[in-house]
Parts: structure tokens; sequence; C-alpha cells
């Protein structure tokens, strides 16, 4: 029986990347290191681990992951943080709502993380 999702991993080609990729979650994003060990740690994102591996050296396009969604209270002010930092936002925050019954409306914005994966910051109102 599946009870939810234990981690998502992401692996770094050299140590610069691992050094960013440890920075944009910790530093900016706010998560913590959960575990850790030579080859790469696990960082707590509230709701599952987020992996990240260090030791990827040729590493190359694997799966369709499409973006990774962390849950918010305040999508904006994540936005504002992650631009603060130096990376690009490509989606302003914005109000959606899925169709759905009763609707969900959400409050979303989109960044690239460190190795270029898509960010999604979820609030929903």
């Amino acid at each position: 029986m599946i009870t939810g999702i234990h981690h998502i991993s992401l692996k770094c080609d050299n140590a610069e990347d691992y050094r960013r990729v440890k920075e944009f979650y910790l530093d900016v994003l706010g998560f913590t290191i959960k575990r850790e060990w030579p080859e790469g740690m696990m960082i707590d994102t509230g709701g599952g681990l987020l992996e990240i591996g260090n030791n990827q050296a040729g590493i190359r396009n694997i799966g369709a992951l499409r973006h990774i969604a962390f849950r918010t209270d305040d999508t904006d002010a994540m936005t504002e943080k992650v631009r603060a930092a130096g990376y690009e936002v490509f989606m302003e925050p914005k109000n959606i709502v899925f169709r759905t019954e009763p609707e969900y409306p959400a409050r979303i914005a989109f960044c690239y993380g460190p190795l270029g994966e898509e960010v999604e910051f979820f609030q929903e109102l």
C-alpha cells in the first residue's frame, strides 16, 4: 500500500552544482538537512524529502519530471526571496482556479533552481 511520496531525487554533476543546490534549498528556501552522507543528503521539505546526490558525473536527461511544487503560505514572498538570491522567476505569482467541484483556488509562481529544475510555489487560497 502506498502511503505518500518519500522523496524526490536530484543529481549534481560536480561539486559546484552541489554547493549551489545546497545553498538554494537550505539558505534561500529555508529547508533543513534531515540526513547527510559523503555522496549526498536528504532535505526535509515538511511534506516529504528531497534527495540531493553529489556524485553523478556525466548525468544525462532521465525521465519526465516536470517540476517540484512546494506548499507555501506566501507565494509572493517566496518569489521575491528566490529573485533576490539571483534565480530566474519565469512565471510571476498569479491566481488560478482548478475547475473541480468544489473549485480549488491557488496562487502559484515558478522559478528555475540551480540545476535548471522547475520549482513551483503553491499557495492554497
